[in-house]
């Protein structure tokens, strides 16, 4: 039943917390200032909603129905060093009875965005080549792609946001002035995000209360006991991740003590995002390492495509070579690992070569 539905996402969110914690707590034991633990909190958002979706334990239960797209999103970490990734489906979908229209459309151009980007990143590729070749796969399945989202580098304690290094999947007017072109490099960390709508591409706040906050950089003599042993709280248990106010016991005092740390900006909010023209939205996410050769994604990459029957499908010679290549990096047997300026070198020169 719709009920009984609605109880096991509940009881997900709060047993996918439970199981991180029991994880990651069996590793690296005898150091006990290590932190470990969530990087970033279970999400589950339907349909048109987008992101951030964190609901507490005194909110309405959200029903997923039957022919729901469902986005699943969390993060791992381990001495600040995280791994976030995030998963779409459609709520009863099968091989025999697979999901189609709309929601096929945009799950499968989401899907196929994703292994084309992570085709791409790799040492002397750009991130513009990934941003035009999601442009030609969401045109080929009449979708677009979430106007203005980000994937970033991302480094110990450094999830998001404060670095050079990002690729945008359908940059708006200031971000096609700000956005620097970049080269990827050997040894750095990605999360690739990819959100693909039916719709225009357009996003809203959603009047839904904000439950995810993530510390900052500013620095206040907080006035209340409550704001000072809450803001405590977060520190001592999230350090620099993102977390949701649903991992505190007492709800309303978390939320007596977040007023003031948000008021003087101690906590950045992530608002509910849902897509302007209420169409659905699919997300798949993934943690990515760039090496010699090639690449390693650590998470993510699970995908039925039986599952998915769609009118649409790529005919751009160019993505259908690149999608049909290995995602696998090349072996390096017996010989020396090359040298990160050497990988850029090689990727330049196979880049002219194609063209």
């Amino acid at each position: 039943t719709n009920t009984s539905i609605a109880y096991t996402k509940q009881w997900y969110q709060r047993r996918v917390r439970e199981m991180i914690l029991d994880e990651t707590a069996k590793h690296y034991k005898k150091d006990k200032q290590l932190k470990k633990g969530i990087a970033f909190p279970t999400c589950i958002c339907v349909n048109e909603v987008v992101c951030h979706f964190s609901p507490l334990r005194s909110d309405p239960v959200v029903t997923i129905k039957e022919g729901d797209l469902v986005k699943i999103e969390l993060g791992v970490h381990i001495d600040g060093y995280a791994g976030v990734v995030a998963h779409s489906i459609v709520v009863g979908s099968t091989a025999e009875n697979p999901a189609t229209g709309g929601l096929a459309d945009a799950v499968l151009a989401a899907h196929n965005c994703a292994e084309a980007a992570l085709r791409l990143i790799k040492a002397g590729n750009t991130n513009q080549q990934i941003t035009e070749t999601i442009q030609k796969i969401t045109d080929a399945y009449n979708c677009s792609p979430l106007e203005g989202m980000l994937s970033y580098e991302i480094k110990r304690y450094q999830t998001e946001g404060a670095t050079d290094k990002q690729i945008v999947l359908n940059p708006n007017e200031a971000q096609k002035k700000e956005i620097k072109s970049m080269e990827f490099a050997v040894h750095e960390v990605y999360a690739m995000d990819v959100f693909v709508t039916t719709g225009s591409g357009k996003m809203k706040e959603s009047n839904v209360s904000t439950t995810v906050h993530k510390r900052s950089d500013e620095t206040y003599l907080l006035k209340m006991k409550a704001s000072r042993a809450f803001f405590s709280d977060v520190c001592n248990r999230f350090t620099l991740m993102p977390f949701t106010l649903r991992a505190f016991e007492d709800e309303k005092k978390a939320k007596m003590g977040l007023k003031e740390c948000v008021t003087h900006e101690l906590l950045h909010p992530y608002p509910v995002q849902h897509d302007s023209d209420g169409k659905p939205v699919a997300q798949f996410k993934y943690t990515v390492l760039v090496v010699p050769n090639g690449n390693i994604r650590i998470n993510g990459g699970l995908f039925d495509p039986s599952l998915f029957k769609s009118e649409h499908q790529i005919e751009d010679k160019e993505v259908v070579a690149l999608l049909a290549q290995s995602a696998n990096r090349k072996a390096g047997g017996k010989k020396k690992k090359k040298k990160a300026k050497s990988a850029a070198e090689e990727a330049k020169s196979e880049a002219a070569a194609d063209n």
